[in-house]
């Protein structure tokens, strides 16, 4: 079967192809949708475009299209990415978002593909303690919840971040892994890795209580 896997760079879509991975499948694409002005309802955004660096890490081929982000429009980006691509099924890292699970399950069944979600409905803090007992190593690069600052920005999440972000969620009462959109991360190493990324150059844009971090240089080694 020819599996591909909608890929943000982010933790939740490393870890669900690493998944995929680990129960025999072959992932043999990535997928990802560039939004073109920073914005969309239902694509990941902070530092997007190292996508393809994180594919070369993962030595999968990347299929990459851009939205304008306009809200449903930009689901039809998509699907004529997914249209031309030659996949038998998708894996996504969808936890619990029921926005994004229902129009991407929409656009699979439109078009005879199949959807693989291995991360659904499963407990968050969980979720990350698996990810971190697997090898995953992430950066936390964008903020937008009450509690988190900016000294969250460019922070490893490790076990004593993990025990932050618990104290964090129970407090403001947002969600563990970033479901929400409360934070956003980007993954700079893992088991099924090749290579891993190191970070050479990076700022902070902040903007009253939010903010990201901008990568701006990387090295593979």
């Amino acid at each position: 079967m020819k599996i591909a896997a909608l890929f943000s760079g982010g933790k939740d879509s490393a870890y669900a192809i690493y998944i995929a991975q680990q129960w025999g499948w072959e992932v043999t694409s990535l997928v990802s949708i560039i939004p073109e002005h920073g914005e969309s309802y239902m694509f990941h955004v902070p530092n997007i475009g190292l996508t393809g660096e994180l594919a070369k890490c993962l030595d999968i081929p990347i299929f990459k299209a851009c939205t304008k982000g306009v809200e449903e429009k930009e689901l039809d980006d998509l699907k004529e990415l997914l249209a031309s691509m030659d996949t038998e099924a998708l894996v996504t890292g969808a936890i619990a978002s029921d926005y994004q699970t229902s129009r991407i399950n929409m656009i699979c069944h439109d078009l005879g593909i199949k959807v693989f979600s291995p991360l659904w409905r499963k407990d968050q803090k969980m979720l990350l303690k698996d990810m971190l007992d697997a090898g995953f190593r992430m950066m936390i690069v964008g903020v937008y919840a009450d509690g988190m600052g900016k000294e969250w920005l460019g922070r490893i999440i490790d076990e004593e971040a993990l025990a932050d972000l618990e104290k964090t969620a129970d407090r403001y009462k947002i969600n563990i892994s970033g479901e929400g959109g409360e934070f956003e991360t980007l993954v700079l190493d893992g088991p099924n890795f090749k290579k891993s990324m190191k970070i050479k150059d990076s700022s902070i844009n902040w903007s009253g209580t939010s903010g990201h971090l901008e990568i701006t240089e990387v090295k593979l080694h």
